[in-house]
């Protein structure tokens, strides 16, 4: 079953990639193939809101902006589910995360037969800081899951003070999500 991980901090040594390795194992033990994609490498712009504030997305469900969204895109297309990890910045999920998720957003919420439809998504906001946040980061990404009629598999928040347990509940998390997806597919 692929899942597709999608990280969006540049920092390889943090609490949001310890996190990410957190999902990964848990993946990885219940049978499920995980791809990461590092939204801050794949050189993504903001939505242009191109023509009278609908392109091609509304119409063609594609974005007709030519950078690294569409590859991401299509990876959705092919996974079973996804897990988003973004670190909290001032109680937001990142600019990267943000800048893909309104895109993906304009493609997938206004057409009946979304991939995304009923897709598992596991959502997990690291807050290395004061640890304020949290709540207001993951309520933007239930939002965003919401929109676009995909399904909440669960929600963790991490700070600092609680990086230690809440790291083995993403990976028993993730584990069941994987396992989900096995179940599902018998």
């Amino acid at each position: 079953m692929p899942v597709t991980i999608l990280r969006s901090s540049p920092n390889t040594d943090g609490l949001t990639a310890a996190c990410v390795a957190a999902a990964r194992d848990g993946l990885a033990s219940g049978a499920s193939e995980a791809t990461e994609i590092r939204l801050t490498d794949a050189e993504l712009g903001v939505c242009r809101q191109c023509g009278n504030g609908w392109g091609t997305c509304l119409r063609d469900h594609v974005c007709q902006v030519h950078d690294g969204f569409g590859a991401i895109h299509h990876e959705l297309l092919d996974s079973d589910a996804v897990v988003i990890v973004t670190p909290v910045y001032w109680g937001e999920a990142s600019e990267s995360i943000k800048a893909f998720l309104d895109r993906l957003r304009r493609c997938e919420a206004t057409r009946d037969d979304s991939v995304l439809r009923g897709k598992r998504f596991l959502l997990v906001a690291a807050a290395g800081g004061t640890g304020g946040g949290l709540i207001s980061c993951l309520a933007q990404l239930e939002r965003f899951v919401q929109h676009v009629g995909a399904s909440r598999y669960d929600l963790i928040g991490v700070t600092r003070w609680t990086r230690e347990a809440k790291l083995s509940e993403i990976e028993r998390s993730a584990a069941g999500l994987a396992e989900s997806l096995a179940t599902d597919s018998l």
